[in-house]
């Protein structure tokens, strides 16, 4: 099976290439990504806790779900078929922001993203794909503040960078 690609843009998202996935983490070519945020009616967000067989960021929380676009596909798509993939629903999504990030990792991989933070409302429960994901949770934006200042390595980097720069805007956002 071949390696999946990402998409490789520049500082204003435009494509400029694609690389397989591992060559583009190793390398920390900057690529197109998206994090998909869940909210309840109730406005707490969906939390995941990465499985613990990922090969980076492993066992930490993240946000309801994340990974990258392929080539011709819209960042809409792309969140819905991998929230189907590691939550096992789909409900609708829509843009909210976006933001360019780099972090190196431990073992010598590179995330250099553009991050398009994807969001949307369910209220059912996931059926979890265990190879993605070890555990849920619900749980409300002032709490998950306050834990990730009291336990910030727990969370991944790209979940905290977007709740340092994003909780407030997120906590107003309704559907449009």
């Amino acid at each position: 099976m071949q390696e999946e690609k990402v998409v490789l843009v520049d500082d204003s998202n435009n494509q400029v290439g694609l690389m397989p996935k591992m060559e583009a983490h190793l390398k920390g070519v900057l690529h197109r990504a998206f994090s998909v945020i869940i909210f309840n009616n109730n406005g707490e967000v969906m939390l995941q806790k990465r499985a613990s067989t990922k090969y980076h960021t492993p066992s930490l929380w993240s946000n309801t779900c994340c990974s990258h676009q392929r080539e011709n596909e819209d960042n809409i798509s792309a969140g819905k078929r991998r929230l189907n993939e590691e939550m096992g629903f789909i409900t609708q999504l829509y843009d909210f922001e976006s933001f360019i990030y780099k972090v190196s990792f431990s073992n010598g991989l590179i995330e250099h993203e553009f991050d398009h933070i994807l969001v949307g409302i369910y209220n059912g429960l996931p059926n979890i794909n265990l190879d993605e994901v070890d555990e849920w949770k619900w749980i409300s934006i002032d709490e998950l503040v306050n834990d990730m200042k009291d336990n910030s390595e727990k969370y991944t980097a790209w979940f905290k960078i977007i709740i340092n720069k994003y909780s407030q805007s997120l906590k107003k956002w309704k559907l449009p």
